[in-house]
């Protein structure tokens, strides 16, 4: 490949946002050339190449926008920590197809045994699979919201949870709310009610967190026994 083609493909590459195909030009050419690969398994290889690192550049740039508090994956959740706890429901969950059906999914138990990490690593899987994904806890979410709508900024400020595809709400009934409090939270899931999909941990159980028991009210899974439970399905009104 001569310098001057070379440099027009860079400069082609550039203006049409191909930006890692004009630094591994050569090293495609090479890879080309000693497979002896065709004209379109070429083309194949270099889009394929180009497909791979976009979507790896949004998955980063979605882990940045998410605020979740780490990046751990379920290959980091030791099973053995919590031996009644049945890693084929997990790996269930982790198929995301609660949320292709945009319902939601409840992680309940007691403080200590792994909900966040498993909320965590579910919305990661998300965001790998292309969807939006933010983390919240409900104490910082209506903090913020009580603030927006002092300010009478509300309905901007709620633009933050309704967009994501999949909201993750972190410890849910560990503080009491009051009616305002309980209106603005309930703003939030009716307004995703069968749009999106929210991933929510909780120390309570659902007789306990009633609003909570009619977002998450179909498919109930035992996790571990009375210490685990985890629910996935739409929202119910």
């Amino acid at each position: 490949m001569s310098e001057l083609v070379s440099t027009r493909i860079r400069n082609t590459a550039g203006k049409l946002g191909l930006p890692h195909l004009a630094e591994a030009l050569t090293q495609y050419a090479q890879r080309a050339d000693e497979a002896k690969m065709g004209y379109l398994d070429f083309i194949d290889l270099v889009l394929s190449e180009e497909l791979a690192v976009r979507d790896d550049r949004r998955f980063r740039q979605g882990l940045r926008l998410s605020r979740l508090p780490h990046h751990k994956t379920l290959d980091d959740y030791d099973f053995s920590f919590q031996p009644e706890l049945d890693p084929r429901k997990v790996k269930d969950l982790a198929t995301l197809s609660f949320v292709e059906a945009k319902a939601n999914a409840a992680l309940l138990g007691p403080p200590g045994v792994g909900k966040t990490h498993i909320a965590v690593a579910l919305a990661v899987a998300a965001c790998r699979a292309g969807y939006s994904i933010y983390f919240t806890s409900l104490d910082d979410m209506v903090r913020k919201l009580t603030a927006a709508e002092a300010a009478g900024r509300l309905t901007s400020k709620l633009g933050s949870y309704l967009r994501p595809a999949v909201l993750v709400l972190d410890e849910v009934g560990y503080q009491p709310l009051a009616r305002a409090e309980a209106n603005l939270v309930f703003q939030v899931i009716s307004k995703r009610y069968e749009k999106d999909s929210i991933i929510l941990t909780s120390n309570k159980t659902f007789s306990k967190a009633h609003m909570f028991r009619r977002t998450c009210a179909r498919r109930r899974r035992n996790f571990t026994g009375s210490a685990w439970r985890a629910t996935s399905g739409r929202t119910t009104r």
